[in-house]
Parts: C-alpha cells; sequence; structure tokens
C-alpha cells in the first residue's frame, strides 16, 4: 500500500517527517518482535502494554511508518491519531481493499453458543452446496472438513482479521461465519468488517473483570446490531432478557428474526423431550411445523439448533434439508462431548454460571435413575470473581456431588479461587477440593460408578493449563481417557 494512499483516507490529527522516506508500505504490525523491513507499526495502547514503550525496536526492526497516539522521539514519519486500536481497523481494511464488502459475513454473539452455533450454521451453508468459511474460539476452517488454523483469540486482531478474509475471498469462498466477542467489538478489532447478518445466542454474567457491569456488556455485543445496514438481517433470541434490547439498537430496514421455547418466535421449539439418543422437538417456523430430531442433547442445544434454524431461514435455505443436516451433526469439540461410557463422562467449556448451570441440566437429563451426576469444575483466575459463588451454588443445587478444582489460575492464588467458589455453597458435605485438576479427575473416577455422568467443566477444547509462571499441556479429555480408561 502507498503511503500517500493511507494519508489520503484515514483520520488523523497530525503528520510528522514525512517527507523523504519509503512510499511503499508491505505490512501491519503491532508486534515489535515480529515488525519486519517496511512494516507500518501501530502503537497499541491496551490494558496491560503501551504499544509505544515499543516503537524504537519496531524501528530497528525495519518499521518505516509509525502510528502514533502521541509524537515520540524517531527518524521515521510518524502519523498521530485519536485512537490507535481505532486506526488499525481503518488501516488493515484499507490495506486488504476492503474484504469483507465482497463476502456474505455473518457475525454470532453471546455469552454461550458462539462456537456450536458457527459450526452448525456452517454445515448449513455446505448442505446447500456453498462453501462458508469459519472464524472462532477454536481456529478457522474454510470448510467443516478443514482442520483448525491459528486460535490466539476468538475474534483476532484487525490486521489478521482483514488478512484473513482477503485469503477467503481469494479462494473463492464467498460465505463466512465468525464468533465475535464482546471484547473484539470494544476493542475495534471488528470495526470495517461489513456484516450482512448478526446472531445473538444470549447474555448472561461473564468478562465483567473487564465490562464490569452488564450494562457495558450489553452496550459491548449490541456494536454488531447497531452497524447493520439496510437489508442485513439479524437473528434474536427471543427468550432472553436482553432481547427487546438488542431488537430497539438496530436501523430501520434491517430483517429481524427470533426464536426462542418460552416466548412466541418465528422459529419456535415445542414438545421437548431428552434421552440418552439426544433432544426431540417440534420446531414451528411460522406456523409450519417440523420434527426434529438430534444426536446433540441439551436444553441449549436445543437453542442452539434454533438459532442456525433461524439463520438458514433468513438466507432462504431448505428448511427441511437443515433440519436433516443438524440431525446428523453429534456436536462440537469440547462441547458437551461425551468421551467415555460407563461411566458417562462429559468434557464442556462451561464456564460461567449460565453455561454450567445449561451442562448439569442436560447431564442430568441423561443420568440413570439409579446414578448420581458428579461434577467438577474450577474458575479461572484474573477474571470475574463475582461469578464463582454463583457457579458454586449452581453445582451444589445441580449435582449430587462436586469436586471443586482449579482451572486457569494464572497469576491467582488457586486456593483463593476455590475459597470465594465455595463461598457459594451451603453445605460442604458433599463437596471434595482438590486443587490439582489431574487429581480432581482422578477423585470423581474413585466414585463414580458406571451408572453415574460426570461432567468435568470450564476448559472444553482447551489443552493447556496457565499457571502462575508457566502454561502447561493439560486436556481434560486426554486426562479423563486415560484414567476411566480402568474404570
Amino acid at each position: 500500500m502507498r503511503l500517500r494512499t493511507l494519508i489520503d483516507n484515514i483520520n488523523y490529527i497530525d503528520l510528522a517527517n514525512i517527507e523523504g522516506f519509503c512510499s511503499e508500505i508491505e505490512g501491519i504490525s503491532y508486534n515489535s518482535k515480529k515488525t519486519q523491513q517496511d512494516d507500518l507499526f501501530v502503537c497499541l495502547t491496551g490494558e496491560h502494554v503501551d504499544g509505544h514503550e515499543y516503537a524504537e525496536e519496531a524501528v530497528a526492526n525495519g518499521a518505516c511508518l509509525c502510528i502514533v497516539e502521541r509524537r515520540l522521539n524517531l527518524d521515521i514519519p510518524q502519523i498521530v491519531v485519536s485512537d490507535t486500536t481505532e486506526a488499525i481497523a481503518q488501516i488493515s481494511d484499507l490495506f486488504y481493499s476492503s474484504p469483507s464488502k465482497k463476502l456474505n459475513l455473518i457475525g454470532v454473539t453471546g455469552t454461550n453458543g458462539k462456537t456450536t452455533v458457527t459450526h452448525l450454521i456452517q454445515r448449513l451453508f455446505e448442505a446447500e452446496n456453498q462453501q462458508c468459511a469459519l472464524i472462532g474460539t477454536l481456529g478457522n476452517k474454510m470448510s467443516s472438513d478443514d482442520d483448525y488454523h491459528d486460535a490466539k483469540h476468538t475474534t483476532p486482531q484487525a490486521p489478521e482479521l482483514q488478512k484473513l478474509f482477503d485469503e477467503i475471498y481469494e479462494k473463492g469462498i464467498k460465505n463466512v461465519v465468525m464468533e465475535v466477542s464482546s471484547h473484539s467489538l470494544v476493542q475495534h478489532r471488528v470495526d470495517y468488517a461489513e456484516f450482512n447478518g448478526a446472531v445473538l445466542t444470549n447474555l448472561t454474567q461473564d468478562h465483567l473483570d473487564f465490562h464490569i457491569t452488564m450494562q457495558n456488556y450489553f452496550k459491548a455485543k449490541a456494536i454488531l446490531f447497531e452497524n447493520l445496514y439496510s437489508g442485513d438481517f439479524a437473528v434474536i433470541n427471543n427468550d432472553d432478557e436482553y432481547a427487546k434490547k438488542f431488537k430497539d439498537v438496530i436501523s430501520n430496514g434491517v430483517n429481524i428474526y427470533t426464536y426462542g421455547i418460552n416466548q412466541p418466535a418465528d422459529v419456535r421449539a415445542e414438545q421437548i423431550s431428552f434421552d440418552d439418543r439426544g433432544a426431540s422437538f417440534v420446531c414451528d417456523i411460522k406456523g409450519k411445523k417440523y420434527n426434529v430430531n438430534l444426536i446433540m442433547n441439551g436444553m441449549f442445544s436445543v437453542y442452539n439448533v434454533l438459532a442456525s434454524i433461524t439463520v438458514a431461514l433468513a438466507q432462504g435455505f431448505n428448511i427441511e434439508n437443515s433440519i436433516k443436516t443438524l440431525e446428523t451433526i453429534s456436536g462440537v469439540a469440547g462441547r458437551f462431548e461425551v468421551v467415555t461410557n460407563k461411566p458417562t463422562v462429559i468434557v464442556d467449556y462451561a464456564h460461567t454460571p449460565d453455561g454450567l448451570d445449561n451442562v448439569l441440566k442436560a447431564a442430568r437429563e441423561i443420568t440413570p435413575k439409579d446414578g448420581k451426576l458428579i461434577c467438577v469444575f474450577g474458575c479461572g483466575g484474573d477474571r470475574d470473581a463475582t461469578k464463582r459463588p454463583k457457579m458454586g451454588a449452581i453445582a451444589e443445587q445441580l449435582a449430587d456431588k462436586v469436586i471443586v478444582t482449579s482451572d486457569n489460575p494464572r497469576s491467582e492464588d488457586p486456593q483463593q479461587i476455590i475459597t470465594d467458589i465455595l463461598a457459594g455453597f451451603k453445605s460442604v458435605n458433599n463437596v471434595v477440593v482438590e486443587p490439582d485438576r489431574e487429581l480432581a479427575i482422578k477423585e470423581a473416577s474413585k466414585i463414580a460408578n458406571i451408572n453415574d455422568v460426570v461432567v468435568v467443566a470450564g476448559k472444553g477444547h482447551e489443552d493447556y493449563q496457565i499457571l502462575a509462571n508457566e502454561t502447561i499441556h493439560f486436556d481434560d479429555r486426554e486426562k479423563v481417557r486415560e484414567i476411566f480408561a480402568g474404570v
């Protein structure tokens, strides 16, 4: 990209040392260690790091231009902007020639269910013989048969995201479904990404360490819907208590579709039942009824399927074909994943009060009358501490036996996190405390009988554990297979 093109197209406050330097920019960088020759370096100001402090290193590594919020003592050109996090999104879109405008881009946001819903939508596009790329927590993949690539964030930073959009377009893929996190919305990572559709799964407590209040959390999620244009579509969970607030921010001309169970909706589930084979229900789509028999289980799976069917409706897909496709899907890695049988051990990513509530209720549905439900879980460190006692109370209420352990303690004392969780229990009679996660899973194996159901919650697909000074390999699924193999 030419420097002159950049100057003519971005919002800036001031320019410095522009004349006499490189006229062509080869790439965009915000990590000084990864900066290459003739890169543009953006000094991002984040929660913990100020990129301005690394500008000299970026220059030493070849940066030919810096985007800054304040002038620095550098010999290369500088463009001063009011907010570098906004500027990097605008520059990235410009650098890659606005690739999202050439795509049918659908964003899925919400506290729980984003990963599963995006995977279901990808499969529904493919059932219509349309290619669809996926971007999210597990990584990005160009088709459902593809391997996952790069999963540093649920939603990538703007340069990586726009580059990915460009790669998808160059591969001839026209459809993209992606998870859109609340962090990415307020941190401007998806600015200039032009969405054709947006999906709300739900809004329950999470990330309050970052957003502080639920109102702020709502406002962050609402950005995705505020930026829809006339002719775009929005899919809203009508059962969610924030449904009306989301609909209120959507502009006139945007097509709104709703789904739900308890409230009237365009796509509604009735006569829901669960057994060890999965979930079954009657799906009422604007008065027309379809029988649905899923391999997936739990009420949360019903909601996820309703969301994807509603997207199919919005996209004009063949609904009968969509339902048949959904009936063949067993689930997503680390989401209510049955790892072993006799006893049944389920690994799930549930790390919020609502998520744990949903998973334990679903597990209860498949727990035999002569069996008990055992829950192994912990809470992450350096995250919203107020949800810890709430999750403790939910585990106590819904499980017969609870083993409280560590999740990703990060810089916090694991024992303090556990103490916070235990504050939510009325009694500790049915609680075992074991900070070592592997030993906690072993404890579950000792007390579980063949008719019991064990839920190991919190990490799901993750294959690591973040401790104070290191990140170690740790995969709940691997440990469950290893430990329960002899049970």
